[in-house]
């Protein structure tokens, strides 16, 4: 299932068009629009705008990639051949899961490029926290997961893909704004405390474990 959902998200315009699409948003909030994001207009060698917009934009990618994930399958009639076969549902839900995250992290990753080019235009050059930026993409790893298991159970609830992306993403804001924003915060400073990453972690695995018997029930 993992192998099988990448080589779709991967032979379609989808991976592509939403890697391009965050990193161009991100890049031009960073360098080229105006406001309290932008490096240039902060005077700083600074990466802190980098990790106050990205959240945002993972509560729309996340659930933009998870909402198709059930609703293709039983269209398809591809649901109902999986489980002809006896393929269990954990499998199927947990390759789901890993290969929407997998999507996700390829996505976050390459911003470590506005990191090297701050570290260049820095005074002196290479004057940048490391371990603050290192925290704070290890937190946007970790809340891409959190996202992202909260996105694919929205996806379980309905065969509409909008339903399924509006519910996702408001679950999303709701939990980053309630109690996630508080962790992510807390690694973004630098320091990697096992309580943060086993939050993001549990919540990631809860949201998977409640998907399976929501698919089942549906069957």
């Amino acid at each position: 299932m993992y192998r099988k959902e990448l080589t779709y998200y991967f032979s379609t315009p989808v991976a592509y068009a939403v890697i391009g699409l965050y990193l161009l948003t991100v890049s031009l909030f960073l360098w080229v629009i105006p406001g309290s994001w932008n490096i240039v207009d902060s005077g700083y060698a600074d990466t802190a705008g980098l990790f106050a917009l990205s959240p945002w934009l993972l509560m729309l990618l996340c659930p933009a990639l998870t909402m198709r994930l059930f609703s293709d399958e039983k269209q398809s009639g591809m649901w109902d051949l999986l489980l002809s076969k006896r393929v269990q549902v954990s499998r199927i839900v947990w390759g789901k899961y890993l290969a929407a995250w997998t999507l996700t992290a390829v996505s976050i990753l390459p911003c470590a490029v506005h990191y090297l080019v701050v570290c260049q235009i820095a005074e002196p050059i290479g004057n940048v926290d490391g371990g603050a930026f290192a925290g704070s993409m290890a937190g946007l790893l970790l809340l891409s997961a959190a996202f992202t298991g909260i996105g694919l159970l929205a996806s379980s609830w309905s065969q509409n893909q909008i339903v399924s992306f509006l519910c996702g993403a408001v679950a999303c804001f709701a939990l980053y704004w309630l109690t996630l924003q508080e962790h992510f915060n807390s690694l973004s400073r630098g320091v990697i405390d096992l309580r943060d990453v086993v939050f993001f972690l549990a919540v990631a695995v809860v949201c998977v474990m409640l998907t399976m018997p929501v698919v089942s029930r549906k069957n």
